[in-house]
């Protein structure tokens, strides 16, 4: 590039390690020569393609190839008053790709707007603010892309996407939660400030444009290794299962728990394995540690819950403000406790005066998520929202019928207790828990408690 190298350019190769700048200053060689193509002077939409388009729709590719060859070398992103763009020259110089990639690889809020802005219009030249319907259909590219990534590029952590839900809804349903963030004007636009504004508050614009440009045109840098999307999953039956969660709910629900990616998730109840029992679920929930509760009523409607306790029997209220509810269809949302009680979690059977069931939220007879302990009834009762935690109405109807179910367990697995590694020896009780389940929720008195020595505090 020579002396002709704009200082914005020098300033953004400074953001590379020494070792990692003839990988960023490579990816326009390595272009022209996929292509096929006599060495030139810029790239065209042609020669991204076979790169991009390995992993992102064609509509994604060709706003990559706008963005980038709007991007005024000088200025350092495409401009953001009067008309967006640069015009330069066709296609996309060396000069621009290195803006590009170091504004989406290592940029700032404030730099990856204008890129955004670019990304989403539907042509170059247009006005300096976007709809939050054109956003919308940029971000459903852009998940649709990141899906694709880890489909075919081998990053599903043991998650299998033909025995799960419908993926091409869930992009949009993931694109529209993503873009209801967006704090447009009153006329319902949004420019480059309240872009910047969105994309430093919604973490997962930047994560995914960084993982769609680092894929598709093979950035691979020392110390940024490929973000983990979706937690583990383990022992998990799939021959058996029609999952309800899909991919981008899952890429959507992971990052809301404490322990985000790194705990594995196990199947712990299904009705489609373990049929309609009351009994059964609650003998799954036992001694799992924090799970996540996932509903589909006869109306379609998709909803759970995550509690952040191992649920017990008993006729009181338990858990943390760390619990929350959540919807799937018709729209991807969460609702986190208010701090106007701690009704976050409760678990119930065989009580005359008290209710017997499942619920999170709310109080008796208005939980905002409620199962009956008879199984395949409950409701969702906020008027106008729940109290615990804010949700609405959750399922199709206030009281619903449950066409499917499934737990999982979603935190650490539980610490070993006294006995099963080499301390005092167990009672069949403790060795099945299922049968645990069933004394307690029966009212039985376990005997065998009061003959043991104490346990150790371990608060």
């Amino acid at each position: 590039m020579g002396n002709a190298e704009s200082v914005v350019v020098q300033k953004r190769l400074a953001r590379f390690r020494p070792e990692e700048r003839p990988v960023v200053e490579g990816v326009f060689d390595k272009l022209q020569g996929g292509a096929g193509g006599a060495a030139g002077k810029t790239i065209t939409l042609e020669m991204l393609q076979p790169s991009v388009g390995s992993v992102a729709p064609g509509s994604m590719v060709r706003r990559v190839y706008r963005c980038m060859s709007s991007i005024d070398p000088g200025l350092a992103a495409p401009a953001a008053t009067g008309k967006a763009g640069y015009a330069g020259p066709s296609g996309v110089s060396r000069e621009q790709l290195i803006v590009f990639l170091a504004d989406t690889l290592r940029g700032t809020a404030e730099e990856r707007a204008p890129l955004v802005m670019a990304m989403s219009q539907h042509a170059a030249g247009a006005a300096a603010v976007v709809t939050c319907e054109q956003v919308l259909e940029f971000l459903q590219d852009l998940v649709s892309a990141v899906v694709q990534i880890l489909v075919h590029r081998g990053r599903l952590q043991g998650w299998k996407p033909e025995r799960m839900g419908d993926i091409s809804l869930g992009v949009k349903l993931l694109a529209e939660q993503m873009c209801s963030e967006l704090k447009p004007s009153d006329e319902g636009d949004c420019d480059v400030s309240c872009l910047e504004d969105w994309i430093f508050r919604v973490q997962q614009v930047s994560q995914y444009l960084e993982l769609l440009v680092a894929e598709g045109l093979s950035v691979s840098l020392s110390n940024r290794p490929a973000p983990t999307l979706l937690p583990p999953c383990r022992e998990t039956p799939w021959n058996e299962l029609k999952c309800l969660l899909d991919i981008p709910t899952l890429m959507f629900l992971a990052p809301q728990l404490p322990d985000g990616y790194s705990a594995p998730w196990r199947l712990v109840f299904s009705t489609r394995l373990h049929g309609e029992s009351f009994t059964r679920m609650v003998a799954g929930l036992m001694k799992q540690g924090p799970t996540l509760l996932l509903i589909r009523d006869t109306k379609g409607q998709v909803f759970g819950g995550f509690a952040s306790h191992t649920w017990e029997v008993k006729p009181q209220f338990q858990g943390d403000s760390r619990c929350f509810l959540f919807t799937v269809s018709p729209k991807l949302r969460v609702y986190t406790a208010t701090g106007y009680n701690q009704h976050f979690m409760y678990l119930n059977q065989n009580q005359q005066t008290m209710p017997n069931g499942l619920g999170m939220g709310g109080q008796h007879g208005y939980f905002g998520l409620w199962l009956d302990s008879d199984f395949g009834r409950g409701h969702s009762r906020a008027r106008p929202k729940c109290t615990t935690y804010g949700s609405p109405q959750l399922s199709g109807d206030e009281d619903f019928t449950l066409d499917s179910m499934e737990v999982w367990a979603v935190g650490k697995p539980p610490e070993p207790e006294e006995g099963e590694e080499g301390g005092a020896k167990k009672s069949i009780l403790d060795v099945d828990p299922e049968a645990q389940a069933l004394m307690e929720i029966t009212g039985k008195t376990m005997h065998s408690q009061g003959l043991r020595e104490p346990e150790d505090d371990q608060e």
